[in-house]
């Protein structure tokens, strides 16, 4: 599941399960609604991400380079090191600030963060 929250600086994805060509279809919809957005800063939140294969790390990479373009900048924060790895055999990892600070909370709901729930499809 893809989930988008924002605030007045940032938009934040959250990815809740797999991130891979089953949930493919959606990725031109939420590109297009981060875009649309025009925050400055893009936090992808994988806290609750499971896997990750090559469709859904070109999703990624395809995210940070939209973001690097408009001037603004892709943070990863709960990254597993098993997603890092993808990112880094496509050889992507340096279009993304890594937030190996960031510790995932237990709840991870966009209310906890403090954010104002968007709907991907704009309605």
């Amino acid at each position: 599941m893809l989930e988008l929250a924002t605030s007045v600086t940032t938009t934040t994805l959250v990815i809740v399960g797999d991130l891979d060509f089953s949930v493919k279809d959606r990725f031109p919809e939420v590109a297009a609604r981060i875009a649309g957005l025009r925050r400055s800063l893009l936090v992808i939140d994988m806290c609750r991400t499971s896997f990750v294969d090559s469709t859904g790390a070109a999703f990624l990479i395809s995210l940070a380079d939209a973001a690097g373009r408009r001037g603004g900048e892709a943070i990863l924060r709960g990254c597993a090191d098993r997603h890092l790895f993808v990112l880094e055999t496509c050889g992507a990892l340096d279009l993304f600030r890594v937030d190996a600070d960031y510790a995932c909370p237990v709840d991870s709901g966009e209310l906890r963060l403090g954010l104002t729930p968007v709907d991907p499809t704009g309605t």
